[in-house]
């Protein structure tokens, strides 16, 4: 499956997450922007490298009126064990089944070594206040990914 063009209607969700709650996609709607990416596997170094990007500019997020959510396939122990290892103060939530990460189009055969097997492709999307994709970031590269995500977001409304 393709992965969500911008100006589509995000597809909703309601998932676990690390802290206990579920976390429902159009609880946002009409309040927030949603800051969404999906990282193939936590307590890697490209994932934690990513995820402590938006840690740390998370205050200057919900100044621009944004809430960050993290999504992978793994189970939602090894989400807690992520979170709370690098203090990560935003919903992480699992995806085990891969259902959402099928909706939103990361879920994608990758190759390693040789092997071929399905994962997550590293992606981004912003979803606006009214439920829209306002920009996706397809194929992710990790290095500065937190800080030019957050110059898009401070030029929404």
């Amino acid at each position: 499956m393709a992965q969500v063009d911008e100006g589509k209607k995000a597809p909703l969700f309601t998932l676990q997450a690390h802290t206990g709650e579920k976390v429902a996609l159009k609880d946002y709607q009409g309040q927030k922007n949603v800051v969404l990416f999906f990282y193939p596997r936590a307590n890697t170094s490209g994932c934690t490298k990513e995820a402590v990007g938006f840690r740390d500019l998370a205050d200057q997020f919900k100044k621009a009126g944004a809430v960050i959510i993290g999504v992978s396939a793994d189970e939602l122990a090894d989400q807690v064990k992520f979170a709370e290892k690098n203090d990560l103060g935003y919903p992480l939530l699992s995806d085990a089944d891969a259902k959402v990460c099928e909706k939103y189009g990361v879920w994608q055969e990758k190759s390693m070594y040789g092997r071929k097997f399905m994962g997550i492709v590293r992606s981004t999307y912003v979803i606006d206040k009214a439920g829209k994709i306002a920009k996706a970031w397809p194929k992710v590269k990790v290095t500065g990914h937190a800080e030019e995500v957050l110059e898009f977001v401070k030029g929404l409304k």
